[in-house]
């Protein structure tokens, strides 16, 4: 069962910007899990196969950012900071599990969750004060769902009649996005590069397998993107945020529609493309227009 979690936190020092990299909060996920489990979390330090998690950048919880009202539902989220969070300053930070083994052995970390315990993110301290695990009118990043009713609740209309989304598929890239082909890194969300990566992580974990998706009936209908640079001060990279519509054309049956917009629903937590657990990749489906 995929789960998409907000945490709460409120520093209580400022945050410098060099300990609010992807790698950074990397670490403070681990010392998490490492709370709870410590095999687990030196499991999970080690591993290089796809990790059954995403983490975002920490989002300072502020309606108006003018990063927040860039894209229609606020869909641009902070990737990079170049000043100190002050101390008291309210945010937010994204985990999703993708495994539901995972979730349970953190169970205990989120059902003893002591609001005074302080976390260190690099010299700062910080609490978690809440942990949001449920769909919000305010905050879209927060929800849970089966792979089960994920897939049940995937329309699998055939009809070309699509105020519903049944052949549109509107996915927003809030962070930066990058596909890895072969040897190097491309920033083109071409419709392999954004299906294959969701539809690995979803045969991987849902225990409902996709075979032979229609990806052929894929095709890209509206593009507004732009790419961006997040860099640490060990790595950089490139990556697309904006808007990307993909339809479903041509002679299909339903059960392949219903597989696409599964993995379309799917993208919340999963992420898309590269380096998600280190912020990177954060994408959603957005509703038609």
């Amino acid at each position: 069962m995929p789960h998409s979690l907000v945490l709460n936190l409120l520093p209580q020092s400022p945050i410098p910007p060099q300990y609010l990299t992807g790698r950074h909060l990397h670490a403070l996920f681990l010392t998490l899990v490492s709370s709870v489990d410590s095999t687990l979390g030196d499991r999970l330090h080690d591993s290089t196969a796809d990790k059954a998690f995403t983490l975002s950048p920490l989002q300072i919880s502020r309606t108006n950012s003018p990063l927040l009202k860039v894209g229609r539902g606020g869909s641009k989220l902070q990737y990079s900071h170049q000043q100190p969070i002050p101390a008291g300053t309210p945010c937010w930070w994204r985990i999703s599990l993708l495994d539901d083994t995972l979730f349970s052995q953190l169970t205990q970390l989120w059902l003893n969750l002591n609001p005074n315990h302080p976390w260190h993110l690099g010299p700062a301290d910080l609490y978690i004060t809440s942990i949001q695990g449920t769909p919000q009118s305010t905050q879209p990043w927060a929800n849970a769902c089966t792979y089960a009713q994920l897939y049940e609740q995937a329309s699998e209309s055939d009809g070309f009649a699509d105020a519903k989304g049944v052949r549109t598929l509107n996915l927003v890239f809030s962070t930066p996005t990058a596909f890895r082909q072969g040897q190097y890194d491309t920033t083109l969300p071409t419709r392999e590069s954004v299906f294959n990566s969701l539809l690995s992580r979803w045969n991987k974990y849902s225990g409902i397998e996709f075979s032979n998706l229609a990806i052929e009936t894929i095709f890209p209908s509206f593009v507004n993107i732009h790419t961006e640079i997040i860099a640490d001060s060990r790595s950089k990279f490139i990556g697309i945020l904006g808007e990307v519509s993909y339809r479903i054309l041509g002679e299909i049956t339903p059960i392949r529609i219903k597989q696409i917009n599964a993995l379309a629903d799917f993208a919340l937590y999963a992420g898309i493309g590269r380096k998600t657990t280190m912020g990177m990749g954060m994408a959603r489906r957005l509703d038609s227009p």
